[in-house]
């Protein structure tokens, strides 16, 4: 009987955490979930091995659910976890499982660790880890090891569209070797490994991407996207 009762405060016990780990997530989720569609001015600055990336300007189009598109006249080079695949996962709370734990300070705020870790093998995220302001409920930085691009680190920054979580400035840091680069630059990157092979030093790049004049729920045509 001791064992039977032991089990079920552990099991009351464990869906209490769980239900309060879920809280900061799945408020950060519904911020996001406001955002029905934007169209953004971006500038794309990419700082990659010793490869010369001219600097891009682009301007961005999204909508619900998972519709993105880009516009340049330039080589964009950009992750796209950082912008749908990511929100898009944790969106649906079946395909995850997530613990809470105590952040780091950054830029003087105190966040919250939310740990994300897929429930199914379908998914090519493996494991992220978001800092999160829990008062203006944003993103201050994530890690997100996936199966196609490995490990990349965000970090964020906001300005007038705090209200929707759309941040103003992200700067991304990328494993070049796993990073899917337009064909231009990757037969670059692939002469320069060439010639530096066999230096035992891991290849990172940096993404900077300048967010501004964002036009936010104006009902985006589909017609855009096609």
């Amino acid at each position: 009987m001791k064992k039977v009762l032991l089990f079920l405060s552990f099991l009351l016990v464990g869906n209490l955490l769980f239900a309060q780990q879920s809280q900061v997530l799945s408020a950060l989720v519904g911020k996001l979930n406001t955002v029905k569609d934007y169209t953004v001015d971006a500038r794309i600055v990419a700082a990659v091995l010793m490869i010369k990336i001219k600097e891009v300007n682009a301007t961005f189009y999204f909508k619900q659910k998972d519709k993105f598109k880009v516009d340049t006249k330039g080589i964009a080079v950009l992750p796209k976890q950082g912008f749908t695949d990511l929100n898009k996962f944790i969106a649906n709370a079946s395909n995850y499982m997530s613990i809470e734990s105590a952040g780091k300070v950054i830029s003087g705020v105190n966040t919250v660790l939310v740990t994300v870790i897929p429930t199914n093998d379908n998914q090519d995220v493996i494991l992220a880890k978001l800092w999160i302001d829990p008062k203006k409920t944003i993103i201050m930085s994530s890690q997100v090891t996936t199966k196609s691009s490995g490990l990349m680190t965000v970090n964020y920054a906001y300005s007038d569209q705090l209200k929707y979580g759309l941040p103003s400035s992200l700067v991304f840091e990328i494993d070049v070797k796993k990073f899917k680069m337009p064909k231009s630059v990757a037969a670059n990157i692939h002469q320069t490994d060439k010639s530096s092979e066999n230096d035992g030093k891991d290849k990172k790049g940096k993404i900077t991407v300048h967010l501004t004049n964002y036009r936010v729920n104006k009902g985006l045509s589909d017609e855009i996207f096609k």
